[in-house]
């Protein structure tokens, strides 16, 4: 039986999605745009300035006055900043700056905009993937680690030490007496060099199979002087049999893993009886219905075609995706052998789901 639909199309649906397209197509140029008022730093310029021209605001901002202006123009149409054509000077609203500017920590929007560019570099590689299988891998998508450890760090510095770590019952208390940490997928380490400067009584280890990322952790551990860290290059799914770690933590990296119960599994075997693992995933559900309505659903899948779901598949693994979900993580889980799992939010956090996962004393 054909699916097509039998007379005339629905006219007023019609227009209405082309203006949503028009609206679309816009918002995604203005999205490059303030990828670039991010990368400037102009964003964080405007929110200490009265309304200023064009000169005025290049001039504070150090930077070339013609491709400023240009830039503001798009800000002006996009209603970003507001435009006094008289006076031509642009000022930004702080309701405005509260989602574009560095201080807004983690609700800093106009940082995520520069994975846009990201996306677009490998979007030849992608489109081959669709033709062909198999996935781009993590080494050909250049820049991801930098903007990933911007990303991390964005929550981790509002929240890691004082909110998200207490959602696991009793780790504080263990790091103050002093632990063994291993932080798996650690990236360019700041997690860890965080952890370590709060916990000096702890011990903490990270590990990632990106060459770049370990070194930059260690530049940043030397650079604060921590003398309880360790950075080593290497894979989740080899960690060694030896029950060894009182806390393993994994920000972001369970779903993206060539095989997730694997990785899972090695964990719980790292862990010490009554180890804890610690772990941050994306906020979804296992099925799409249910994400339909998240506030950040499009974003998910597309983060999923472009780095989680081809990264893994690059590696002939699972593809599981950044919305893989809570009812197949937590199936994940249980696999490997973690019969105690519990699910913490953080209010105003829509991003996120922190699993606390115990393995038996």
């Amino acid at each position: 039986m054909s699916n097509v639909q039998m007379g005339p199309p629905d006219a007023a649906k019609t227009e209405a999605f082309g203006a949503e397209m028009t609206a679309l197509l816009n918002h995604s140029f203005l999205a490059m745009m303030i990828s670039l008022g991010h990368r400037t730093g102009l964003f964080d310029r405007l929110a200490t300035l009265p309304p200023s021209t064009s000169r005025q605001i290049a001039e504070a901002s150090g930077l070339d006055e013609r491709y400023v202006r240009e830039w503001l123009g798009a800000m002006a149409c996009g209603r970003i900043v507001d435009h006094d054509g008289k006076a031509a000077t642009y000022f930004l609203p702080r309701e405005h700056a509260a989602f574009l500017t560095r201080d807004a920590g983690p609700n800093n929007l106009a940082m995520m905009t520069q994975f846009l560019a990201l996306g677009g570099a490998i979007e030849d590689r992608v489109v081959a993937c669709f033709r062909e299988g198999g996935g781009v891998a993590y080494s050909e998508q250049e820049k991801f680690t930098s903007l990933q450890a911007e990303f991390s760090a964005m929550f981790a510095d509002a929240a890691l030490v004082g909110a998200m770590l207490p959602l696991a019952g009793g780790v504080v208390q263990a790091l103050e007496r002093g632990a063994r940490v291993l932080d798996v997928g650690c990236g360019s380490g700041h997690a860890v060099c965080l952890m370590a400067k709060a916990f000096p009584n702890s011990r903490f280890e990270g590990l990632d199979f990106d060459e770049k990322g370990i070194s930059a952790a260690r530049s940043e551990a030397s650079a604060l002087g921590l003398e309880n860290t360790t950075f080593f290059q290497g894979d989740a799914h080899a960690l060694g049999a030896a029950a060894d770690y009182d806390l393993i933590t994994a920000f972001e990296v369970i779903h993206d893993l060539r095989d997730p119960t694997a990785g899972l599994s090695a964990i719980h075997r790292a862990l010490r009886p009554g180890g804890t693992l610690f772990m941050l995933e994306p906020a979804a559900s296992s099925h799409l219905a249910d994400n339909v309505a998240h506030p950040f659903g499009p974003f998910l899948y597309t983060a999923s075609v472009f780095h989680c779901m081809t990264v893994s598949l690059a590696q002939g693994g699972a593809g599981c995706g950044t919305a893989w979900g809570e009812a197949n993580t937590r199936a994940a889980l249980a696999r490997a052998g973690f019969d105690s799992v519990e699910v913490k939010r953080l209010e105003g956090d829509v991003m996120n789901y922190y699993y606390v996962a115990r393995k038996a004393a």
